[in-house]
């Protein structure tokens, strides 16, 4: 009888321990290990890479008949795919991917980009986004070892200070043929410690940004706790501004290259995987020239020597959504069905939730090609 029962708890002893084991051995699997770098990709560029297609578009198209076969893979019955395994920091938002992280109430590229990684690979993704709309690469995203020449300053300078002197005449010249209106103060003129700081502002920021997330990433993601961070790829999604001005287009393929040596050696990976969605704002204007130029330029990282295997620029504007293209030379005569097709100016992609998605997609594509290769 005593025998009997301390047999009958010897089996349950050795089931519960066999239980345990089989946890065990699963939870230290290779596409679980707790000690596995999370790969970390940083995100940054200017309004585009913001995020520009609105919200409500996205939230019409996903049910739409016509359209939600496209975003499919991207809901969860009624709702949007919220990642469990990505994550995403920009600038004063983080949390897990989801739907509506680009400007105010509106979606980018970053969510398809960040859908794809997460499917991709078995460790956790982080995604840092950097971005700021109307920022050159010339000027405010310039990278440390390309500054800008005394030369080039002091013409900066001087076009500046003529152009607020205009505009003070004018002013002083509308305040005097309106007496009863208050007299008001002219503009200080600008000087070389208001123009220089400029130079590189957004590169230092974004740099900071990441920082930042090194820093307090265990604070910010809790399930990240005590993994260590790898950084994996980086994905360039800018251009506009650089399209004007005197020097900016024409030097955009240098400056580029430099930006790209700059954010590796600060970042310490010799050849960090860099994606470029190049600028293809002009799918509806292909005789602008100066976008051209900036375009151009972007796409000649892919016959760079030392970039070869590691520098992936694609372009954006065969990805066009169609609709939207159509529609938006008459979108004001037309809003209420415009606003069931694109969302924004031709110069945020026409706000299209579609072609922004089939941006980060090919972004996406671009990246794991990339990170496998290397």
């Amino acid at each position: 009888m005593l025998f009997s029962s301390v047999f009958r708890g010897s089996r349950a002893f050795f089931a519960a321990l066999t239980v345990c084991v089989i946890t065990l051995l699963l939870n230290v699997s290779p596409g679980h290990a707790a000690d596995k770098p999370v790969k970390v990709f940083i995100l940054a560029g200017q309004s585009n890479m913001e995020g520009k297609s609105r919200n409500d578009l996205w939230n019409y198209q996903g049910q739409d008949a016509k359209t939600k076969d496209f975003f499919a893979h991207l809901r969860d019955g009624d709702k949007w795919v919220e990642r469990d395994d990505v994550f995403i920091k920009f600038l004063d938002r983080h949390g897990n991917l989801t739907l509506g992280y680009g400007s105010p109430g509106a979606t980018g590229a970053e969510y398809e980009f960040g859908y794809m990684l997460g499917e991709h690979f078995d460790e956790p993704v982080l995604l840092i986004k950097a971005a700021w709309g109307g920022h050159s690469l010339y000027q405010k995203f310039r990278s440390p070892s390309n500054p800008i020449t005394k030369d080039r300053l002091d013409e900066e300078l001087a076009k500046q200070i003529e152009n607020t002197r205009k505009k003070n005449e004018n002013m002083a010249k509308q305040d005097a043929d309106k007496p009863e209106n208050k007299r008001r103060k002219p503009a200080p003129l600008p000087t070389m410690q208001d123009i220089e700081p400029q130079y590189g502002v957004s590169y230092r920021n974004m740099m900071a940004e990441v920082e930042d997330v090194k820093a307090n990433y265990a604070t910010l993601f809790p399930q990240l706790k005590g993994r260590p961070l790898e950084f994996a790829g980086f994905f360039w999604f800018q251009g506009f501004n650089d399209q004007f001005g005197d020097y900016a287009p024409d030097e955009y393929k240098q400056n580029m290259e430099m930006f790209i040596k700059d954010v590796r050696k600060d970042l310490g990976v010799p050849k960090l995987p860099f994606v470029i969605a190049a600028i293809g704002t002009f799918a509806e204007k292909p005789e602008v020239a100066e976008t051209h130029k900036v375009y151009q330029a972007q796409m000649a990282m892919n016959a760079v020597p030392e970039f070869k295997g590691n520098v992936k620029a694609f372009a954006t504007h065969p990805l066009v959504d169609k609709a939207a293209m159509e529609l938006y030379p008459h979108w004001k005569d037309n809003f209420e069905h415009w606003k069931l097709t694109g969302s924004d100016r031709a110069y945020h992609y026409f706000g299209s939730a579609i072609w922004y998605t089939r941006i980060g997609h090919a972004a996406g594509e671009a990246m794991i090609e990339l990170v496998d290769h290397k």
